[in-house]
């Protein structure tokens, strides 16, 4: 049996194998369903980034290839329900698949907000594949300036 010297700069088989192991973790970890964040949410969510901008909140939903109306939001006090489905581009349609890398399927995201909003008042767009609300402040949560007079 032939001793594998690595201190001559021969490499180390250990870490050739340990190598081959993160390589094939990696692979699987790709093939794993994303996991749900919130209680309603499924293993297909896209993602969302929410901000706060003094007097408003704003919710960018990532959701290319989806239809505006496959797309319904809802509010209800100070949480924000995001449900859609992404269709399946080769569904109905004869002909093979290759390959497939793309998630479609129904999704709902829940998400809630620090603060109350103003329900009355919220916008949602639609623009290249982005889901766009706009969530004002509860007037009464907005700050105010208060003039002070002399007398």
């Amino acid at each position: 049996m032939d001793l594998v010297r690595w201190g001559n700069g021969l490499s180390d088989p250990f870490l050739e194998f340990e190598s081959l192991q993160d390589e094939i973790n990696r692979l699987f970890d790709g093939m794993r369903p994303a996991e749900p964040r919130g209680l309603f949410d499924r293993a297909f969510s896209p993602a969302v980034d929410v901000l706060e901008h003094g007097d408003r909140f704003e919710v960018l939903c990532d959701v290319p290839g989806v239809d505006i109306g496959d797309i319904e939001t809802s509010i209800s006090a100070n949480v924000l329900t995001i449900k859609g489905e992404r269709r399946d581009p080769g569904a109905g349609e004869n002909g093979a698949v290759y390959r497939t890398d793309r998630r479609s399927g129904k999704f709902q995201r829940t998400i809630q907000l620090p603060l109350p909003v103003n329900a009355a008042g919220v916008e949602a767009t639609l623009k290249d594949g982005v889901l766009r609300i706009v969530l004002p402040r509860h007037e009464e949560l907005k700050p105010r300036q208060i003039t002070v007079k002399a007398k």
